[in-house]
């Protein structure tokens, strides 16, 4: 059996080779596959990728041309996946990759078909930071919930794993992060069996390169009723 790996990137050239030596070096018992997708990159990113390409040719490496956005980037990272499972792992420090065993725990007892981490369920540790980002998170959570019918605590985490199949059937539309609104609402809808598990969680500061801003929670609420109403 095998895992791909699809990492979407966007001008993180600090952090990629160490994200890349941490997730190559993790053993979850299963062959690996790395998808690396670079949305565009414009620090640098492109260059590191283009050698890690030379380097590692058993690797995936895309690029895409112009800027579109993680949820391009991960649609472009899917379709090129071949393992039995798919997992998603940010650029960035922020998720720890000695933690897919634990993520691949439910897929592999076959108890479910999607896994959630959780930032919010316990477990390891936590950068403390952004009281209003948690807020929101919450909030964004609470409102896919209602109209899901699940009960998650983290709609919006990166760690998210699916049996190749479960993406296979599912057409996403999101270019940009609507993409975690849009794969929960249709992992709902396809009566998905799904887990979550406690993950930590090493936040960064925007001068450390944090992306994500109050824009993305307002079209985070809009997808949320969009794909309340629409397939």
């Amino acid at each position: 059996m095998k895992l791909s790996i699809v990492i979407p990137v966007y001008n993180e050239a600090t952090t990629i080779l160490e994200i890349l030596k941490l997730v190559s070096s993790i053993e979850v018992g299963l062959d690996k596959e790395l998808v690396l997708v670079d949305d565009c990159s414009t620090d640098g990113t492109r260059d590191v990728l283009r050698k890690v390409a030379t380097d590692h040719p058993d690797w995936r490496v895309l690029f895409h041309d112009v800027n579109r956005g993680k949820g391009a980037a991960l649609r472009t990272g899917f379709a090129a996946a071949t393992g039995d499972f798919v997992l998603i792992q940010d650029a960035d420090l922020e998720y720890d990759p000695r933690e897919y065993p634990l993520l691949l725990r439910p897929l592999l007892e076959n108890r479910a078909d999607v896994v959630f981490g959780s930032r919010f369920l316990g477990g390891g540790p936590h950068r403390v930071c952004f009281f209003w980002h948690a807020l929101g998170n919450k909030f964004l959570t609470t409102f896919s919930n209602m109209t899901t019918n699940l009960n998650l605590t983290d709609m919006e985490v990166c760690y998210k794993v699916f049996r190749r199949e479960v993406l296979q059937k599912i057409s996403l539309k999101e270019d940009r992060f609507g993409f975690e609104v849009e794969i929960t609402a249709k992992v709902a809808r396809a009566k998905c069996r799904i887990y979550e598990v406690p993950i930590s969680y090493y936040g960064r500061s925007y001068e450390e390169g944090k992306k994500i801003t109050w824009k993305d929670g307002f079209q985070a609420l809009w997808c949320i009723i969009k794909y309340r109403l629409v397939d």
